[in-house]
């Protein structure tokens, strides 16, 4: 990419970056380009579609995430890890309002731009969950597939500006009880 398209790139990425935070994943690609100083063109160019923005601009942090499940895996018992990374999972959907909807139907889209970031995502998810069940940490019958909907309900409930400051104590009463294989000694379910 010659260094002037580059330039463009990343500074679209930016102002893109701001704009969903504030707006969510249905932010309008003309305020997008407007705030940016370019056209709408120049937008298209980088990222011909919604998905191909949006996919720009959480695959840093799917990455990260994905990398994150492997450190908690090393560094923290398997039932710890897995409570960590689903909490932190949890907090990055709330970042851009309306992403969770946008995830779970990537996920069933092979050829959405963010197939291979959510399948990765979950796939990460899925091995702490295994490795808790395991141990006897986390409760059988679950799966990647029941914990990405888990994080995204979750998500859901934070993304409600009536619930969003509640949105860690419904993590506690929600995600802990329904991951936990048994409750912690003198916690009430």
């Amino acid at each position: 990419m010659r260094a002037d398209a580059r330039k463009n790139y990343d500074h679209l990425l930016e102002v893109a970056r701001g704009i969903v935070a504030e707006h969510g994943a249905d932010a309008s690609l003309r305020d997008i380009a407007r705030t940016a100083g370019v056209g709408l063109g120049t937008l298209y160019r980088h990222f011909p579609t919604r998905e191909a923005l949006l996919e720009a601009l959480l695959r840093s942090s799917f990455a990260a995430l994905t990398a994150r499940a492997v450190d908690l895996a090393g560094t923290l018992p398997p039932g710890e890890a897995l409570l960590s990374w689903t909490r932190e999972c949890t907090r990055f959907t709330t970042t851009y309002h309306g992403v969770t909807q946008v995830m779970v139907a990537a996920i069933e889209e092979p050829d959405s731009a963010l197939h291979a970031s959510c399948v990765e995502l979950r796939a990460a998810g899925a091995r702490l969950l295994r490795r808790a069940q395991e141990a006897g940490d986390a409760r059988d019958g679950m799966d990647g597939t029941d914990l990405f909907a888990l994080i995204a309900g979750l998500a859901w409930l934070g993304d409600q500006a009536a619930l969003a400051d509640r949105a860690e104590h419904l993590f506690e009463v929600i995600a802990v009880p329904a991951l936990r294989a048994r409750p912690v000694v003198g916690e009430t379910v």
